[in-house]
């Protein structure tokens, strides 16, 4: 069974609820939609999404994935943030509070959970093991990403997908 919500003349607030209801989808349509919204999805994916090899590993940051050799690397959100953050950036220094500040804004976080979701980034990324070197820590300053990095773009040129690869 399918609802469609429409919208009332009342406020909308008075129609807000704030426990879902199994079984009732909910539409929402902005008056600027031509295109249903999945295809727009699509579209902004399809429009810069850039992977990132390094190691065995490659990280999507436009799908927040990280693989090894194609296969999903399980790895909290922090510490995947965190990965992002050292990666926009290989082989510079990033802030202990920039990463804290990226990582959690808006939120007041100690310094230890940092080096806790650093560790188990290099745990799972096995650093420090078998010549593998990604992060190193500069003391009381912050991180950097040391490991050689391969950018990946996917570009867009008359319907068809070309990919345009960086070496850093």
């Amino acid at each position: 069974m399918r609802e469609s919500l429409s919208w009332p003349q009342s406020p909308a607030l008075a129609q807000f609820h704030s426990e879902p209801r199994i079984g009732v989808t909910y539409a929402i349509q902005s008056p600027d939609a031509v295109k249903p919204y999945l295809a727009k999805r699509t579209e902004r994916i399809r429009a810069a999404p850039t992977e990132i090899s390094f190691g065995s590993f490659r990280l999507v940051p436009t799908q927040f994935l990280l693989l090894e050799r194609d296969k999903p690397v399980l790895l909290g959100s922090r510490a995947l943030q965190i990965l992002i953050v050292l990666l926009e950036r290989p082989g510079e220094l990033v802030s202990k509070q920039e990463l804290i500040t990226r990582v959690w804004p808006d939120v007041f976080v100690e310094p230890a959970n940092l080096s806790v979701h650093i560790s188990a980034l290099r745990r799972t990324l096995r650093d420090g093991r078998d010549g593998n070197r990604f992060i190193i820590n500069i003391p009381g300053r912050g991180y950097s990403f040391v490991a050689s990095v391969a950018i990946v773009r996917w570009v867009e040129l008359d319907g068809d997908e070309n990919r345009a690869t960086l070496r850093e």
